[in-house]
């Protein structure tokens, strides 16, 4: 097989699956990863890799199975399960991801007026106004075209690795070992593992972008093969730094506090960079830590935009059951969004994460389950049968969805 090169298109790609995964939840990341202790951590980094990798890459290829090349998610899951099943599937789909995307546009408001408040020392600005502002800046870059899209990723991406790298290394000087010496019981260890899958399954989670990004692929490459690889070849690229940045910045973290610490972090509900500022009472971490809580919400509303948006089509026009102008139908679904984002953000719940937990298990199932289960059953995907990595991936999904729902419980 013909090796595939980089190019700028896969690259802009990567960049826009990376901001898509690290959203706010990277600044609880080491919180929630950490508190179990350094050993448990060392083994979810190595299977958080192919986790990543395995899973997105079959969603990938379960959108890219249609027999009409370039359908999205929508179009897939009808042609392959049906419509009754492909109309509750979308439904479902599209709840996975919509309160994801009202936590962002709450998060947005509040990460900008807590900085005006704080860093800057002025009045808090007119919430109404000032949310209105931030989401519809945020939803017209989604009505430009796809390259402009790209792009302002690209720009907000680099600065949020740049960022996260630079803190990592700035705390090496503050290492200490006492995580290295917690070493948890066999029940414990295997414990903490159990309830941690999901907490990293979803901080590298980029799905609601795979349709958008496959679909471009094909447009792109014009050719199955070869949009294969290319795909491959850009996921391998988003999970390797994704694995590096995030989890680098996550050991940095843990190998910073105390488990007493991590505890206290997660009992004053406040992110990692707010904890680390308050503890050595640093300007740069205060500054630096709601410019990387801007990029990191900013960069994935872009990525769950896209994967809401599809969702939400995808419902109406199964509904409606004829063509439509989606042009039209793009800038109305954009106002849909732009009201009822606006709406939460203006009323500011504090409900909005167990609504986040509860979308927990249907990305899961979406992910990891509906690719590995259509493998099996689909002829379109017969191609990808007997890998080990079906098994893996199929096996990682069941545990992370027991957990959640363990959690939930």
């Amino acid at each position: 097989m013909k090796k595939t090169k980089w190019n700028k298109f896969d690259a802009a790609w990567m960049l826009n699956l990376f901001g898509t995964a690290v959203g706010a939840g990277v600044l609880f990341l080491p919180i929630n990863a950490g508190m179990g202790g350094f050993w448990p951590l060392v083994v979810m980094a190595i299977l958080v890799g192919p986790m990543t990798y395995f899973a997105h890459r079959g969603l990938a290829y379960f959108v890219l199975s249609s027999k009409n090349p370039g359908s999205d998610i929508t179009e897939v899951v009808e042609e392959h399960f049906g419509k009754t099943a492909g109309k509750l599937i979308t439904l479902l789909y599209f709840f996975a991801i919509f309160p994801i995307l009202l936590i962002y546009g709450n998060g947005i408001t509040n990460t900008v007026d807590s900085f005006i408040v704080n860093q800057l020392g002025m009045a808090s600005p007119n919430r109404v106004l000032l949310s209105f502002v931030l989401i519809a800046v945020l939803i017209s870059v989604m009505l430009f075209n796809e390259k402009v899209m790209l792009k302002i990723t690209e720009w907000l991406v680099y600065p949020l690795v740049l960022i996260l790298f630079v803190l990592s290394i700035y705390l090496i000087p503050e290492w200490n070992s006492s995580m290295l010496q917690e070493f948890p019981t066999a029940s414990g260890f295997l414990t903490t593992l159990w309830v941690t899958i999901p907490v990293l399954v979803f901080s590298f989670n980029h799905s609601p972008a795979i349709s958008s990004f496959t679909c471009s692929q094909y447009r792109e490459y014009k050719e199955f093969d070869l949009t294969e690889r290319h795909i491959e070849h850009t996921e391998k690229g988003t999970s390797t730094i994704l694995l590096f940045f995030v989890m680098f910045f996550v050991f940095s973290c843990v190998l910073t506090l105390t488990p007493e610490e991590l505890l206290a972090a997660k009992e004053q509900n406040i992110s990692i960079l707010s904890f680390l500022a308050n503890k050595f009472d640093n300007p740069y971490i205060s500054y630096f830590g709601p410019l990387v809580a801007f990029l990191a919400i900013t960069s994935s509303f872009f990525g769950h935009y896209m994967g809401a948006r599809e969702g939400l089509e995808g419902l109406y026009l199964k509904m409606k059951g004829e063509s439509v102008n989606r042009k039209k139908l793009n800038y109305a679904t954009a106002l849909f969004f732009l009201f009822t984002l606006w709406g939460v953000a203006i009323i500011n719940p504090s409900i909005l994460g167990l609504i986040e937990s509860l979308g927990g298990p249907i990305i899961a199932m979406i992910l990891f389950i509906m690719p590995m289960y259509a493998i099996r059953k689909i002829p379109a995907m017969k191609r990808y049968q007997g890998r080990f990595s079906n098994v893996f991936v199929t096996i990682m999904g069941l545990i992370a969805i027991s957990a959640v729902v363990y959690g939930l419980l």
